[in-house]
């Protein structure tokens, strides 16, 4: 591939991509200092809003539990390099419970408070469950009982109450935290404004080639327990956005058929249920 053209006054050199995925390119570069940054190519595709709103949370954040943005250009952004071990080994190498309690601290930098106003382009969250409400409309109309309409009610009942609300990541797991020379940092986030019990009900569906641990229902309660601990929440609660959560995934992976995928979050979800009535 031919290397790509950055603006001049980012003063960077060296590209070598890192990764690529159906929504960019990730390079990886020298900055005039000679340390490392990433730069993130946005490709033209349908949800490229999702991204772009990703820019706001960043410049928002300022650095605090996530990577900088040092500098934006059209669909491109140079970012701070976060460094290259994802919380993912952490998990493999010393256990689901020390990965766990990571994830936490940093969810509780990412949720300091700030001196600087939210960024207005943020998505509500009420505006990013629209697959999930859609599913449980179509469920309801065709007298469907489904785990959807349950979910549903449920992520209508947070939204009307939400514990709190500010930034979100929106998709923050195991392979979006990563440590280098400023610690554990997130990337990649989707920029949401609502219940930080969001941020924290992605992580029971992950690693996605971990359908095991995802399964257990003793992993489950222990994150219902330290992320409650966390945001100042009950498991309860916690759990709650964690069903909210996968039955929306599960929405999303319908309107693609994939079924394999929706069947997985929905299996979760179930199991996230049960161990919901012990709470």
């Amino acid at each position: 591939m031919d290397a790509p053209g950055f603006p001049a006054r980012w003063k960077v050199s060296a590209p070598e991509l890192i990764a690529e995925t159906f929504s960019s390119r990730i390079w990886k570069v020298v900055r005039e200092d000679g340390s490392p940054a990433v730069v993130k190519a946005l490709k033209p595709f349908d949800d490229v809003a999702d991204e772009l709103r990703g820019e706001h949370f960043l410049a928002w954040r300022r650095g605090e539990g996530a990577v900088r943005l040092l500098a934006r250009s059209g669909h491109s952004m140079l970012l701070e390099y976060a460094g290259d071990t994802l919380l993912s080994r952490v998990l493999d190498e010393q256990g689901d419970d020390a990965a766990t309690e990571i994830a936490a601290d940093l969810m509780a930098k990412l949720f300091s408070p700030s001196k600087h106003p939210f960024p207005p382009e943020l998505q509500p969250l009420r505006e990013r469950f629209a697959s999930l409400f859609k599913k449980a409309a179509t469920d309801r109309g065709a007298r469907r009982d489904s785990l959807y309409v349950e979910a549903a009610a449920i992520a209508d009942r947070l939204l009307d109450d939400p514990h709190d609300v500010r930034p979100l990541h929106g998709d923050l797991h195991h392979e979006n935290i990563l440590h280098g020379p400023r610690g554990w940092l997130a990337i990649d986030p989707k920029g949401v404004l609502g219940d930080p019990g969001f941020d924290a009900a992605n992580m029971f569906y992950n690693p996605l080639d971990r359908d095991a641990l995802c399964l257990d229902p003793l992993r489950i309660a222990h994150m219902g327990e330290v992320f409650a601990r966390t945001l100042g929440q009950s498991p309860a609660a916690i759990l709650d956005h964690a069903i909210a959560y996968g039955c929306l995934s599960a929405a999303w992976h319908h309107e693609d058929d994939n079924a394999a995928e929706e069947n997985r979050e929905l299996s979760i979800a179930k199991t996230i249920r049960a161990v919901r009535t012990h709470f």
